[in-house]
């Protein structure tokens, strides 16, 4: 009887080992690249262990190199969740059936882009792009990222309607920072005459002091576009349990920490859906990013 018990009682612990194993999976997500890695760490750390407690599973974020990577680590399921940009997001949900935009900044509903210029052009600052064709033609102009929203996609649709040429025709040299803070520095350098950039990081970085407006100044901005959300996969609630999605949205909404919505920067999130970003979706098939 007592070697029953002991059996009974071995075969009941390597059963409940099993099933919390397979409960004890990690979420998993990511983030485009678009400013300096360091910030990104400690910012998705700080949200990884906001989640973890918050939905009670082992959370984790992986950086990316690139857009492209963090597009492809969302198709391929290495990743669950991802804070795309309005580009990015649009291209990982074609990519992946029934995954979902469940969340934006508050921002996110009318973000804008900056183009910027050094001083040493003599651009002045303008309300209307065709103002400052002639100035901008010919000069060296770089955007972020080739995959980004704000650093790639809506300046260069600004620019095609507003000059009516492709940029590698208006300017005398187009390049590719690869990220908002990137793009900053360069033009601040005079490395690039001019440039293009998400209107967050501008603002964040002249209220921390680390521009020097003296050798750089906004010089037009972009009407209001949809841009950065968080999208979750579809499957998620097969893997992680029913209800799981639901919970990851109200887990975001509901973030409240200051000091780690203040290094996104957004004050807040708020509900959203795939069909906010058609016009992101409608634009990116305009200029041919999109097929």
């Amino acid at each position: 009887m007592a070697l029953n018990l002991i059996r009974k009682f071995t075969l009941s612990g390597l059963l409940g080992a099993m099933a919390f194993s397979a409960s004890a999976e990690t979420f998993v997500f990511t983030a485009i690249p678009d400013e300096d890695e360091t910030k990104l760490v400690e910012r998705f750390r700080g949200v990884a262990d906001y989640l973890s407690e918050e939905l009670n599973v082992d959370v984790r974020y992986i950086p990316v190199k690139s857009y492209a990577a963090a597009v492809s680590a969302f198709r391929n399921n290495q990743v669950q969740l991802a804070w795309f940009g309005g580009l990015s997001g649009v291209q990982a949900r074609r990519l992946v059936p029934g995954s979902e935009a469940i969340a934006q900044g508050v921002e996110d509903e009318a973000f804008q882009t900056y183009f910027i210029a050094n001083t040493s052009t003599g651009i002045e600052p303008a309300e209307d792009l065709s103002e400052l064709q002639d100035g901008l033609k010919d000069k060296t102009f770089t955007f972020g990222s080739k995959g980004s929203t704000s650093g790639r996609l809506m300046p260069e649709f600004y620019i095609r309607e507003t000059f009516g040429e492709q940029p590698e025709d208006f300017f005398s040299r187009v390049g590719f920072s690869g990220n908002h803070t990137r793009t900053l520095r360069l033009v601040e350098a005079g490395t690039y005459e001019v440039g293009a950039l998400n209107f967050q990081v501008w603002q964040k970085e002249v209220e921390d002091g680390n521009v020097d407006t003296d050798a750089v100044q906004v010089i037009w901005e972009t009407p209001p576009y949809p841009d950065y959300q968080w999208t979750i996969r579809g499957d998620v609630n097969d893997r992680f349990g029913e209800g799981f999605k639901d919970r990851v949205k109200e887990a975001l909404l509901s973030l409240d920490d200051k000091a780690l919505l203040e290094s996104f920067p957004r004050s807040g999130f708020i509900p959203a859906s795939n069909d906010d970003y058609e016009p992101i979706r409608k634009t990116a098939e305009e200029i041919g990013i999109l097929d």
